[in-house]
């Protein structure tokens, strides 16, 4: 679980992150979230975009995703959610 101040120091470090992963109407399936598993790895740090014409409910959305990467969830602001998983490999970004 991140404190409060670490999520502060991560969503300060997402600022100029463009969302890399979209979810449309298909929702949330297996392959996506292994590529956003596998883009935690690499980056540590994503934004993943809900489009308007998603059926689901971004907090739905959002807790699948965590569920089947489990990662962390920075923060959600409208339709883009920040998640941060700490990479075994490429560790970059150190948590105060």
């Amino acid at each position: 679980m991140l404190t409060s101040k670490q999520k502060k120091h991560l969503r300060a470090a997402s600022h100029h992150i463009q969302p890399i992963f979209q979810v449309g109407k298909a929702g949330v399936n297996e392959n996506m979230t292994k590529q956003i598993d596998e883009a935690l790895e690499k980056r540590e740090l994503i934004k993943v975009s809900i489009l308007q014409n998603c059926f689901e409910d971004n907090h739905v959305v959002a807790n699948e995703i965590v569920e089947a990467t489990d990662a962390h969830i920075v923060q959600m602001i409208g339709n883009t959610i920040i998640l941060y998983k700490e990479s075994k490999e490429n560790k970059q970004i150190e948590l105060p």
